[in-house]
């Protein structure tokens, strides 16, 4: 794309400006029927998922980085222990783990998103979704998660982590565990949240110890296995 060239409107620029934009004239019935819609397409192309681990991480890590190694070889463990891997469909640290779910022979899903500069979808993968909307796309990361996995990543990354600790904090979906890859990487945010925040109280400790900081791909292997176990023993009549 020429980087002079005006970006076109996404769906979700549309949708969150309230007051509404010229290039894409849609009446409220259209924006429902639109996100009705996507959310219809993924819940149909999903639904034989199975168990599977939602990776979040960084699109900007080139492939000889050490941390694209790392990544690849956690997504393959999680795959030879039966787990399907879903990311969000780019390259990166995501393209690393859809690679790691190829070697393994798990089934790859990436969850693309539409994005006025275009995010292409990996070599990698089995399924490959694309949505107009980022709070559908990331519905789907949780809906048909069984943990999730924090790889090293920016803003995109730590708004996916958060948001995967609130919904657990707050009871809305299952304890799952939240497993944060390279203790190098996350050990100042770690210690913040463990230090600072369980310190002023503005979270719960039974939230907190279901985030894992770890570097073994064998390690994030046991955690998530056990964590299922249990939700599989929760979740019987």
């Amino acid at each position: 794309m020429d980087a002079g060239a005006p970006l076109r409107a996404s769906a979700d620029e549309e949708l969150l400006s309230g007051h509404g934009l010229a290039r894409l004239p849609l009446t409220e019935a259209h924006r429902i029927e639109r996100i009705a819609g996507e959310l219809a397409e993924g819940f149909d192309a999903l639904r034989h998922v199975g168990r599977a681990v939602s990776f979040f991480g960084s699109s900007r890590i080139p492939r000889r980085h050490p941390y694209y190694a790392q990544a690849r070889e956690v997504a393959r463990a999680l795959g030879a222990a039966g787990f399907a891997v879903i990311t969000g469909g780019g390259g990166g640290l995501m393209e690393a783990a859809n690679r790691g779910a190829r070697d393994a022979g798990a089934r790859s899903i990436g969850l693309n998103i539409a994005m006025p500069r275009a995010q292409r979808p990996n070599a990698y993968l089995d399924l490959s979704l694309r949505f107009d909307h980022f709070f559908v796309r990331k519905l789907m990361f949780v809906r048909y998660a069984s943990a999730f996995v924090a790889l090293p990543g920016g803003m995109g990354t730590l708004d996916e982590l958060f948001e995967a600790l609130t919904l657990v904090e707050t009871d809305t979906i299952r304890h799952f565990p939240v497993v944060l890859v390279d203790s190098d990487f996350w050990a100042g945010l770690d210690g913040w949240v463990r230090g600072r925040l369980l310190a002023e109280r503005t979270v719960t400790r039974s939230a907190i110890s279901l985030l894992h900081v770890l570097d073994e791909p064998d390690d994030v292997v046991r955690v998530i296995k056990q964590h299922h176990i249990k939700q599989v023993r929760a979740a019987a009549p």
